[in-house]
């Protein structure tokens, strides 16, 4: 497991955080002028002795305050040494991106004459441009200064087997991380001719790894045993290097979690190893919930005319409830009831086995593509998906958020053949996903459940917003719509 959660030393942490405020003082003061002048045409000399109104001052304090807890969230207070520029500054843009999202939001919602939509884009992108410029001049100054020898890593392998030199030679190909490889530590084994042939060398073997780290400046280790069968050894070298303070990495390999993520935690008087291949948890699930709160509140407001018609529509067209409510499987496998526009005869579950040899699917899913169970107006609400709109309200209850696997009847559930697919209901399920923005029922169930986990393994906010904006020319499409 590489982890970049190793927390940066206090004092370039501090100067990271004062370049960032900067960035952001400047950005918005430069943001504010642009727009004043070109709203009032007048000149610098005046826009300086105008007065800052304590509602905008305060507004300028949030945005500060919410501009740190974003790039905390995204890992931009952490070590990046073995992240590439690339990841850092992809990160810089979720991070910068989310902030104006949700400023755009309570903009909205509280009718803050200053969070204008021009503004909020001059501000992101010049923030943005600002952001991602000081940390390509920090990296550039860190690689230049790691050149002549200073802010050095010491790095110390234990185990010898391919994964051990596919790491050591990522290492090796990128100096300007800082990383210095010391060597490996290793005992004689049957697969020692072969990394004898890679060009790196053992230091020691593991009777002689005390001695070796009394007499040697080591950083970090990184581990690469096999845990089953050298389990002894895995004790030995934590603790020693537990003694010594030096940092250990573990490989997620080792115990076959490839897809897992993983954390420490405290939990009363013991720690624990956590491993989480679900969608995360703290700050950006937090968020996450917080935006489906606001979101899924904003659109029933904005949509209650559309959903008062087509309840009347329901009600004149068809006799049944205007509401279709059914089980399905949520997170963890709790079970809910999910509310939908009914688009289809009032006994249509009912129907549903004298029409399963014509399901069109497979998989434990059930679809026909022209159901004769559907009603006129429910064929033009699906296919328009104006039927889904109802969910809003699951959203806001929790049982759903806005993005997330599609939930599932519990009939289809219990027709999973392998456990593996149960991955997808440990996360919230959504309204919309991956699956829906991919061809919907065009694509074969085991695509749909590839996709979903597919969006767990690559979750982040800013996925949820792609998604999002994916979805709408998706709908007005009708891209397979069942």
């Amino acid at each position: 497991m590489t982890d970049n959660k190793h927390r940066l030393p206090i004092t370039f942490l501090n100067l990271l955080k004062l370049v960032d405020l900067v960035a952001v003082v400047s950005s918005f003061g430069l943001t504010t002028a642009l727009i004043v002048q070109a709203q009032n045409n007048i000149s610098l000399a005046a826009f300086l002795s105008i007065r800052t109104k304590v509602s905008n001052f305060l507004i300028f304090l949030a945005i500060l305050y919410l501009y740190h807890l974003a790039f905390r969230m995204f890992g931009l207070y952490r070590s990046r040494r073995l992240s590439t520029r690339r990841a850092e500054l992809a990160d810089i843009l979720k991070a910068t991106a989310f902030s104006i999202a949700c400023f755009a939001v309570v903009g909205t919602i509280l009718s803050i004459r200053m969070l204008t939509l021009p503004f909020l884009l001059i501000f992101w992108a010049i923030n943005t441009f600002v952001l991602c410029a000081s940390r390509v001049v920090i990296r550039v100054a860190l690689t230049h200064i790691r050149a002549h020898g200073r802010n050095l890593r010491y790095l110390l392998i234990f185990g010898t087997n391919p994964r051990a030199v596919a790491f050591a030679q990522r290492i090796a190909a990128n100096p300007e991380r800082g990383y210095r490889l010391l060597g490996f530590v290793d005992d004689e084994w049957p697969g020692m001719a072969e990394f004898r042939n890679s060009g790196f060398r053992i230091v020691c073997d593991y009777a002689h790894l005390a001695g070796f780290l009394r007499r040697t400046v080591v950083d970090e280790a990184v581990i690469y045993l096999p845990f089953a069968s050298f389990y002894g050894h895995w004790s030995e070298v934590a603790s020693l290097c537990a003694h010594h303070g030096i940092i250990v990495r573990l490989n997620s390999d080792t115990f076959g979690l490839n897809n897992a993520r993983w954390l420490a935690e405290e939990v009363g008087d013991g720690h624990y190893i956590v491993t989480n291949t679900g969608a995360g948890e703290g700050w950006p699930l937090a968020m996450k919930r917080t935006l489906d709160i606001i979101l899924s509140s904003v659109l029933l407001l904005f949509l209650a005319p559309v959903l008062i018609g087509v309840s009347i529509a329901i009600k004149l067209t068809s006799l049944g409830p205007v509401l279709f409510l059914q089980e399905r499987i949520g997170l963890n496998k709790r079970r809910f009831r999910i509310c939908k526009f009914r688009t289809m005869v009032p006994n249509a579950e009912q129907l549903m086995p004298s029409l399963e040899t014509k399901n069109e699917v497979s998989g434990p899913v059930f679809k026909i593509r022209n159901d004769p169970r559907i009603t006129p107006l429910g064929r033009f609400l699906r296919r328009s998906s104006i039927d889904e709109l109802p969910q809003l309200f699951n959203v806001l209850k929790g049982d759903m958020s806005l993005v997330g696997p599609r939930p599932l009847p519990v009939r289809d559930y219990e027709g999973f053949s392998e456990d593996w697919q149960r991955r997808r209901f440990s996360i919230r399920p959504g309204i919309t996903c991956l699956w829906q923005v991919n061809g919907r029922s065009g694509i074969s169930f085991d695509q749909w459940m590839l996709l979903d986990l597919k969006y767990m393994d690559e979750w982040s906010l800013w996925l949820d917003l792609k998604i999002l904006a994916r979805t709408v020319p998706a709908v007005m499409r009708g891209s397979g719509a069942a």
